[in-house]
């Protein structure tokens, strides 16, 4: 009777054992799958695991723009592999977000890490890099402008302003006439505001209209989270949207309403039907925008 009830237990444990094995979070074997897009002969889009990727080949190397959450830094890698023989020799970020910027901790170290002066002290805050001993961080910056190479070659980098971030770039490919816009412009929604990074609901439709003013020859912007591009008059009509959108908070916030009430009213207008009509919780949903405005304000 004993040996019975050892040998069910024995029976038991086993199998609970194989249980544990078994049952792992879906992240731990979900595949990393990208999905390409090629946008010209010599630009792609890699899409999945985070912020859009851009992928510009060159006639010396490769040229990345963001490279997505943690663990995703060898699976970009390794696509750009099947799409050229071409070594990586730059990774430019948008931003500091993780979304954007973990993936950098597995390019090779020799490359050049490039991102706006902000964006780097931003980054450095962040534990992914101080984890892998600085590898990945920026280390070429840029204030307003900067250019690097030069004809078929040339990238224009912009900062105009806060808006996401303190520290959003404009990466622009002349040539091309696109740019890879980040999540100042993550899409026909309402806008993402880092109000800890510096992100300015205030200023974020100033600083779109600059962008869309000083930025000339562009037909088609990579944005940071959309499954297609967009066009430079959809930046413009995302510009009017960000400033009717601070009018109405404005209104709102004046009528002695807490942001909690105010978000609770708030309705897509129909002039900007096919935006995305909810809100989501990070940064505090509609209510932390409305916050941080009121934040910006009081100053």
């Amino acid at each position: 009777m004993k040996r019975g009830i050892v040998f069910g237990a024995l029976i038991l444990i086993g199998a609970l054992s194989l249980g544990v094995k078994a049952y792992q979070p879906p992240a731990a074997y979900a595949p990393k799958v990208i999905d390409v897009e090629k946008v010209k002969d010599n630009l792609y889009v890699l899409r999945g695991g985070g912020g859009n990727t851009a992928v510009f080949l060159t006639a010396d190397g490769v040229v990345v723009v963001d490279a997505k959450n943690p663990g995703w830094g060898k699976p970009i890698l390794d696509k750009i592999k099947t799409l050229t023989p071409k070594p990586i020799t730059m990774l430019i970020n948008t931003h500091t977000h993780g979304d954007h910027v973990s993936g950098n901790v597995e390019f090779p170290a020799t490359i050049d890490f490039v991102a706006q002066e902000n964006t780097k002290v931003n980054m450095e805050k962040m534990p992914i890099f101080k984890e892998h001993g600085g590898v990945g961080m920026a280390k070429r910056t840029f204030k307003d402008k900067m250019t690097i190479g030069k004809g078929a070659d040339q990238i224009d980098l912009y900062y105009f302003g806060p808006g996401h971030t303190n520290g959003d770039a404009w990466v622009v490919f002349p040539a091309l006439r696109i740019v890879h816009a980040g999540d100042i412009f993550s899409g026909k929604n309402v806008p993402l505001i880092d109000e800890a990074n510096g992100g300015s609901m205030m200023h974020i439709s100033e600083t779109l209209m600059k962008a869309h003013d000083g930025i000339k020859n562009v037909d088609a912007i990579i944005n940071g989270h959309t499954p297609a591009q967009t066009t430079w008059a959809d930046l413009k009509e995302y510009a009017e949207f960000n400033k009717d959108l601070v009018a109405w908070m404005t209104t709102e916030l004046k009528a002695g309403k807490t942001p909690e009430a105010a978000a609770a009213e708030w309705k897509l207008p129909e002039k900007y039907k096919g935006y995305a009509p909810t809100v989501g919780a990070l940064f505090g949903g509609m209510a932390g925008r409305i916050a941080t405005l009121q934040k910006e304000m009081a100053k």
